[in-house]
């Protein structure tokens, strides 16, 4: 049977795991001296809690090419093929990591390493279509084939409610970030071909999650899809935005989760995001 493997930046909706049979790969948690492996020591209340304790700005790094053949070798059997989709490779060093584990696991294992050019829901939802092909009797080659198309019609819209994460990560220019901060303005980004670019500002709250529905109304039409909400810890505005969006898209299923903590760190807490994928 084929592995399907991800990592820690995929915002896996409760239950996916065990029903699609997804192996995660934690990240690396950093806050100065301290390090957590997500999933393993630390887990989203503990995040947000050394957020609020820890004055270290907290960073992650992706699991290194010896984490990843533990890894491989700790979840699957020899000979198998794993099929290894991984966090954009534009943002992060862990598809890297998985090539050069692939490389070494050359002829123990064969591993396909696969770039999702996105990250959170994004992710899970190219791992369930994988799983789904596969129990419908496609070749690896075929699901493969099909995950390229895939990747760059999915959408992520993001809205941040502070700009001092992003402009912490450097994910965002300093003067940018600066004067959204002085306007308070609640900035929208889009993750697109592997990047995260900011798009817009707003003044509120409210405007700006009716902003994220109506830029991907603009891009799917009636188009079917499946939706996937994520936030970080502001779950009362997930649910808000997972309701708008049911009333305005052609919905084949929908989902809530919690923001992985790798974009949780990038983007800051409050940050609510909107992924469509397709669903022909």
């Amino acid at each position: 049977m084929l592995k399907i493997v991800t990592d820690g930046a995929a915002d896996v909706p409760a239950g996916w795991e065990k029903e699609y049979d997804i192996k995660i790969i934690p990240i690396n948690i950093h806050f100065g001296e301290k390090t957590f492996i997500q999933y393993v020591d630390m887990d989203f209340d503990g995040f947000y809690k050394e957020v609020e304790t820890n004055k270290t700005f907290p960073k992650t790094s992706q699991p290194s090419p010896h984490q990843f053949a533990e890894f491989y070798r700790n979840n699957c059997q020899k000979g198998e093929t794993i099929l290894s989709i991984h966090v954009t490779s534009k943002l992060s060093g862990t598809y890297a990591s998985c090539v050069a584990a692939a490389e070494e696991l050359k002829g123990e294992y064969n591993i396909i390493p696969f770039d999702s050019l996105g990250g959170s829901m994004g992710i899970a939802f190219l791992c369930r279509t994988a799983r789904q092909m596969e129990r419908a009797g496609k070749s690896v080659d075929e699901i493969v084939k099909a995950l390229e198309a895939l990747r760059g019609q999915v959408q992520i819209i993001l809205t941040l409610d502070t700009l001092e994460f992003a402009k912490r990560s450097g994910r965002v220019g300093t003067l940018s970030a600066a004067l959204a901060s002085v306007l308070n303005v609640k900035p929208i980004a889009i993750l697109e071909n592997g990047l995260v670019e900011m798009v817009a500002k707003v003044r509120t709250r409210k405007a700006a999650l009716e902003r994220v529905v109506e830029m991907g109304k603009e891009k799917f039409g009636n188009r079917p899809v499946s939706i996937g909400v994520m936030h970080a810890r502001d779950i009362e505005s997930g649910k808000a935005l997972l309701e708008d969006a049911k009333k305005h898209f052609n919905v084949k299923d929908a989902h809530l989760t919690d923001l992985s903590i790798s974009l949780a760190i990038n983007f800051g807490p409050g940050t609510v995001g909107l992924i469509l994928y397709p669903a022909e």
